[in-house]
């Protein structure tokens, strides 16, 4: 049964899929876009919106959370900068995912997730 089971495996023990998880989060937001294959990309689309709706909240207590998350402590400090500013009219749906072509060695459905 799968039930209440709230993220997919992605084929990874625990700690290797909230490494990847933690990594694919910091560099969407680090650069704005990545790509990805598409069951990644729908669980980074969950966890990158909550680091942009701790930022927009702005707290001692959010930051700290978003600190524990993500790997690099200027990336928070500037998330914490820009996010009221620019998603302050936007109650949720920060992200976009665009499918594009299968990959070719292995033909997994591949995906473009970005900031809109």
């Amino acid at each position: 049964m799968r039930h209440r089971c709230r993220v997919p495996k992605l084929g990874r023990a625990a700690d290797q899929r909230d490494a990847l998880l933690r990594t694919l989060t910091t560099e969407l937001l680090r650069y704005g876009e990545i790509t990805t294959t598409l069951p990644r990309a729908k669980v980074i689309r969950s966890e990158a919106e909550r680091m942009i709706t701790l930022a927009k909240d702005g707290s001692l207590h959010a930051r700290r959370q978003a600190a524990g998350f993500l790997y690099d402590r200027e990336l928070v400090s500037s998330l914490f900068a820009a996010a009221p500013e620019r998603y302050a009219t936007r109650n949720g749906g920060y992200t976009a995912i665009q499918r594009t072509v299968s990959r070719r060695g292995d033909n997994a459905p591949m995906a473009i997730i970005k900031l809109v």
